[in-house]
């Protein structure tokens, strides 16, 4: 007997299409996402603009009871992102927002009181929650997890292409560069760390389409909840 929603994780560095992935799994399943990665560039984002020290945890804490203004809307193919009224979409994934997220992302006092805030989110039919810790800390009981990754030139590629989109002009090197900063960063934080826990199905995807990256979550899901 189904006591919780189930959860679908989806853990993985940046840029290996997690939350595409999530998005089409929602589609699919009909069921909520949660885009964990969306909460850290929020509060990033309300750190610019409020002017906040991004480098005091104290000074940001106060900042995570605006998330409950925080909207996210599935589109076609993306998200659409409100927050306290204002749309954020476009800033969202820019290269500065992004590297604010990862260097406050560690703070242990923050990611506690936004762990209460994600898991607020299980609720039923089910959830597909993405990010980096989802099937470590998160949700660790989620009857599926998944870590998808990808070479970091591929995860680089996708994560240009998807900024060109937004209307961010941006060079390939030094993307690369940030993402091999974020990478090192996300393995060996204190807090959290990107792990692959041992019940996870690894996707590689750096040679994969995304309908094929579905249908293989799509299987193994399916797979996990018949199974027994």
């Amino acid at each position: 007997m189904i006591t919780k929603p189930p959860v679908i994780t989806i853990d993985g560095p940046s840029g290996a299409g997690k939350g595409t992935l999530c998005r089409e799994l929602s589609k699919k399943l009909k069921w909520h996402t949660l885009h964990s990665g969306v909460i850290y560039r929020s509060l990033a984002i309300l750190a610019l603009y409020d002017q906040v020290d991004t480098n005091s945890e104290g000074a940001l804490i106060p900042l995570v009871s605006h998330l409950m203004h925080l909207h996210v809307i599935p589109k076609d193919q993306a998200i659409k992102v409100i927050l306290k009224g204002r749309d954020i979409s476009m800033a969202i994934y820019d290269p500065q927002t992004s590297d604010i997220a990862s260097r406050i992302a560690p703070f242990p006092r923050l990611r506690q009181k936004i762990l209460n805030f994600q898991r607020d989110f299980r609720v039923f039919p089910g959830l597909i929650a993405e990010g980096r810790d989802m099937g470590t800390i998160v949700f660790p009981d989620a009857p599926v997890k998944i870590f998808l990754n990808a070479n970091t030139k591929a995860r680089t590629h996708r994560r240009m292409l998807q900024l060109q989109e937004s209307g961010v002009s941006v060079n390939f090197n030094q993307l690369l560069s940030q993402i091999q900063e974020r990478d090192e960063r996300d393995l060996h934080r204190s807090a959290a760390p990107l792990v692959i826990t041992d019940d996870a199905l690894i996707i590689d995807s750096s040679r994969m389409s995304i309908q094929t990256v579905v249908e293989v979550a799509l299987h193994y899901t399916h797979a996990q909840f018949t199974k027994g």
